[in-house]
């Protein structure tokens, strides 16, 4: 279900409950925004060995596309940086 106060687009469910599992391993990055990532290889191998959801490496270009396409992730070089939320 999206939120009401959150600007961004909503998406399905599964690609939300992606979101979820990749912002639940994204490490915290040096810098002085609370800023946290993973890297693109991560990500990709975090989607495709869950058991929460059953992802083929096609889908799991698609996730990593729209969350990216939609704000919920910015990309710095190899790594997928977590959109901080006001």
């Amino acid at each position: 279900m999206s939120n009401l106060n959150d600007p961004r687009p909503p998406l399905p469910e599964w690609i939300l409950e992606a979101y979820d599992l990749l912002a639940t391993h994204a490490t915290d990055v040096e810098d002085s925004c609370n800023t946290q990532a993973i890297t693109r290889e991560n990500a990709v191998d975090v989607l495709i060995t869950t058991e929460d959801l059953t992802l083929e490496p096609e889908d799991t270009d698609y996730v990593l596309r729209r969350l990216l396409e939609r704000g919920y992730f910015y990309e710095v070089d190899d790594e997928l940086r977590v959109t901080p939320r006001d």
